[in-house]
């Protein structure tokens, strides 16, 4: 039996709304975790106190908070999911000819940990170990467009949550929406000289076994010269790399 009851009931609790579509009320949260009421409420503010856990108060309910998803992509952020990609990388770059980059969500910046340069294209700002708003780069948006609704809005609560580099791109929850549903219906995000005047890029999200998002793949060119069949290619190799992550498409 463990020594540290609370630590116990706290990894439960993350466990059970990391396995969920959407957030749950407290009712649901006490059952599947065997808890007392009192004991579920404290344990879930505290956890709200540190960022793994949010509530949304207008819909009473619980779900997985920013500091969440930065404990869940510190493992993609290491050697195992780089060393997958760099061969599917290489490839892709060497397909369109322009360089192409694989980028994890860390709150609500885009982390890049993997960039392949093509030959006598110039340095982007996507350099790896780079930080950049995820709702205004197109590996951002890739990721996003597949999480749940509600986890967009946990992270993108209001106005507040949405930083700015040149005065371009979507400023409000609303105007996010929009931008992720025509990338979710597409099954590519796109991003045009709001990371960087002058350069564009097409997204694909890297999904696991679960179909979570856990990275954004990413080619950038200059705006105006996307080479023909780009799109496809980056899809075909963010699916394939997903595959080599487990992920079954057919569910």
């Amino acid at each position: 039996m463990t020594q540290v009851p609370a630590a116990t009931r706290t990894l439960r609790v993350l466990r059970y709304l990391a396995g969920q579509a959407d957030p749950v009320p407290l009712d649901r949260i006490m059952r599947a975790c065997d808890l007392p009421r009192s004991t579920a409420y404290h344990l879930l503010n505290t956890m709200i106190d540190e960022g793994f856990v949010v509530h949304l108060p207008e819909e009473h309910r619980y779900g997985l908070g920013v500091a969440a998803f930065e404990v869940g992509t510190g493992f993609t952020r290491q050697e195992p999911l780089a060393r997958l990609s760099r061969t599917r990388l290489a490839a892709l770059v060497d397909e369109v000819a322009h360089s192409a980059h694989l980028a994890v969500l860390h709150g609500r910046d885009v982390l890049y940990v993997l960039e392949e340069r093509a030959p006598g294209r110039p340095p982007l700002v996507t350099d790896v170990g780079v930080r950049l708003p995820a709702h205004l780069t197109a590996s951002g948006r890739a990721i996003l467009s597949a999480l749940p609704a509600s986890q967009v809005r946990a992270l993108y609560p209001d106005r507040d949550a949405f930083a700015d580099r040149h005065g371009v791109g979507p400023r409000t929850p609303s105007a996010l929406r929009t931008v992720l549903a025509e990338a979710r219906q597409r099954g590519w995000a796109t991003e045009d000289g709001e990371v960087t005047p002058g350069f564009s890029s097409v997204a694909a999200p890297v999904l696991d076994h679960n179909a979570h998002p856990v990275a954004g793949l990413a080619v950038t060119f200059p705006t105006g010269d996307e080479p023909p069949g780009l799109t496809t290619a980056v899809v075909s190799a963010a699916a394939a790399l997903s595959r080599r992550l487990r992920w079954n498409p057919a569910g």
